[in-house]
């Protein structure tokens, strides 16, 4: 297998760590996803790798009407950086080195984020998780996903869900709901379709990366999709 990408972003939600559990960490699951990115080095891809916070906290919603907007936001990108923490270490024992840049200081936690020295690091073969999203409030970790893609010139973005690619439709409510194999920014903006946040997809846009959607549930597709094995939805 040969990868058609040669530098991507995976963005994996906090959930999907948790799997079955919903909440903290399924560590089987983990280790699975990590060996999934470990053969993509093999094959010479760089990876970045931006991971959300909801097996932790999902900011507003849990904040229960008793968490200000902003401070909410602030724990989820404390929940983010206990997951790159995490992950780092599950890739480190997989024989992967992976490093945790931080959108906001947090000593000993991980370097600050530069993005000449995340360059580096991907050119060293070396797996960088960019943790605490953009490093302000009122932005998703996708947003944040899209902002460093954009900033270390990856070809893509590998958008692993919990679904199997964008749908016009919940399919969970609406049994007519199809899945769309190519569908263009504009149309996702137009439709109002759930695949990122309206801020995260014009940012794509503007910036014409592609995103490809697909499910997590089998680890295997992150390989399968950087190799252009075509699965879930492309969003271009």
């Amino acid at each position: 297998m040969k990868a058609v990408y040669k530098r991507v972003l995976i963005k994996i939600s906090g959930e999907a760590l948790a799997a079955e559990k919903h909440t903290g960490f399924d560590f089987d699951f983990v280790s699975r996803v990590c060996e999934a990115v470990k053969a993509c080095t093999e094959m010479g891809a760089q990876v970045g790798i931006v991971i959300g916070g909801g097996n932790f906290w999902r900011g507003v919603k849990d904040g229960a009407g008793k968490v200000e907007r902003v401070s909410a936001d602030r724990m989820g990108m404390l929940a983010t950086a206990m997951n790159c923490l995490a992950v780092a270490d599950v890739f480190r024992q997989a024989g992967c080195d992976a490093r945790v840049m931080t959108a906001v200081d947090i000593q000993g936690v991980g370097e600050r984020y530069d993005t000449r020295k995340a360059v580096e690091y991907l050119e060293a073969g070396r797996i960088v998780l960019f943790a605490c999203g953009t490093g302000s409030p009122f932005f998703s970790t996708d947003t944040a996903a899209v902002l460093r893609a954009a900033e270390i010139g990856a070809d893509a973005i590998l958008l692993a869900k919990n679904i199997d690619g964008v749908y016009s439709d919940d399919p969970r409510k609406n049994p007519e709901a199809f899945k769309f194999d190519e569908i263009s920014y504009n149309e996702v903006l137009a439709r109002r379709l759930a695949v990122m946040d309206s801020t995260a997809t014009s940012l794509a846009m503007d910036n014409g990366i592609p995103v490809v959607v697909f499910a997590l549930a089998d680890p295997e597709n992150i390989g399968r999709v950087l190799c252009g094995e075509k699965l879930g939805t492309l969003v271009k």
